[in-house]
């Protein structure tokens, strides 16, 4: 028997077996542990960065993609704090799941679903208003589900132009268009391709996508919205811009590549944390260790605190090859790290305390995700999409 989705959205914690759920995604209190970590969402911070977006691309309308639990903030509170602004059309995810615990929020703009989804998954949608990406022959099935609701159904098309991984190939899309234009039980409200960021092929698959749309538009056919441009191609491709753009790390105010924060095109600030407390401080003396296998060996006394984070919350294993924390206002390298726990090499003096906080990465600079990641060759993607859902969320 098929449990509909709404009814196990709503069940929440009594399901913790569905692991595509997110039970906990909150804004959390100090009732949880003080030693447990924790991950800040700066609700300022994301309102800049949308600014910053929206001067880059003249006003026009922003698709934000608070995909993969809004990049690690939590897609529920990144989409309340987005809603409200102006620029903000409406919010695009990859999973169906994220797409109905928006709904279930109470947000009300467009929701554009960039996944998969089956017969079945469709009705759902239609009845909660979130827009699927087609780029299959679903023609007889939108008709139906056309039918069943006494409306059209509003969808967009997705077009490989060469990036390989979903959507109707380019050179035959003009087909599969003009079935679903022609009939009416169906909507488009837009047309979409994804840039493979290789700068010279790029420039080719912006030319199959204006061709083909214009060939189409030509004949009359109404395509709704014209886009291609994601966080990257803020950066790398104006002539990409078109009728809106769809961000998804630039809007938490992470710099998809370190050398795209030297353009001056946007002022960008993170509006993410990861923070604990130390739990541990204690001194090693020369050839003592810390870590599996011996992962760090004292070359001369020296102190170290323990912070009870590791790569199970997202802090990537990586990190102790030369990311830092902040303690206090200082810097100290990572210097082991587990699951749970990681070491850091403090220095000749105890000048950390237990209870004393640890921030991971921030918006300081010297501690921006970006900072992290360069630092220790880890992408920063992982260091914010890798977060634990079960880790609380604060806003800020």
């Amino acid at each position: 028997m098929r449990i509909p989705r709404r009814t196990i959205l709503k069940a929440g914690l009594a399901l913790p077996s569905l692991s595509w759920t997110y039970p906990v995604l909150r804004i959390s209190s100090r009732n949880d542990s003080s030693f447990d970590p924790w991950i800040e969402v700066h609700r300022e911070n994301l309102r800049h960065n949308v600014g910053e977006v929206s001067k880059r691309v003249k006003g026009r309308p922003i698709l934000a993609v608070v995909k993969n639990n809004g990049y690690g903030l939590g897609v529920q509170n990144v989409a309340h704090i987005l809603e409200p602004l102006d620029p903000i059309a409406g919010f695009a995810v990859v999973k169906l799941h994220e797409a109905l615990l928006l709904r279930e929020d109470g947000v009300k703009k467009a929701i554009l679903l960039m996944g998969p989804f089956d017969g079945r998954d469709l009705e759902e949608m239609v009845a909660q208003k979130i827009t699927p990406m087609v780029y299959t022959p679903l023609g007889k099935t939108l008709d139906a589900m056309s039918d069943k609701f006494q409306k059209p159904i509003s969808i967009q098309i997705c077009v490989d132009t060469g990036i390989g991984r979903v959507g109707v190939p380019h050179a035959k899309a003009a087909e599969l268009i003009r079935d679903l234009a022609g009939r009416r039980s169906v909507r488009i409200d837009g047309i979409m391709m994804t840039f493979t960021e290789d700068q010279e092929f790029d420039e080719e698959q912006l030319r199959r996508f204006q061709s083909l749309c214009n060939g189409l538009t030509e004949t009359g056919i109404k395509l709704g919205k014209q886009h291609a441009a994601s966080s990257f191609g803020l950066f790398q491709r104006p002539d990409g811009f078109l009728d809106m753009v769809r961000p998804g790390m630039v809007l938490f105010g992470i710099y998809p590549e370190k050398e795209f924060s030297e353009m001056g095109l946007m002022q960008l600030r993170p509006s993410v944390s990861l923070k604990t407390r130390v739990i541990y401080v204690k001194q090693l003396h020369r050839g003592d260790s810390a870590g599996y296998g011996r992962q760090y060996k004292a070359q001369c006394d020296t102190w170290v605190a323990t912070l009870p984070v590791g790569h199970a919350d997202g802090f990537p294993r990586v990190a102790a090859k030369g990311a830092r924390v902040r303690i206090d206002g200082n810097l100290y390298p990572v210097v082991a790290l587990s699951a749970s726990h990681s070491v850091v090499e403090i220095g000749p003096e105890p000048s950390v305390g237990i209870g004393d906080v640890a921030t991971l990465f921030d918006w300081q600079e010297g501690s921006r995700p970006e900072d992290v990641a360069s630092a220790c060759g880890a992408s920063v993607y992982d260091l914010t999409m890798h977060l634990n859902p079960l880790l609380p969320r604060r806003v800020l």
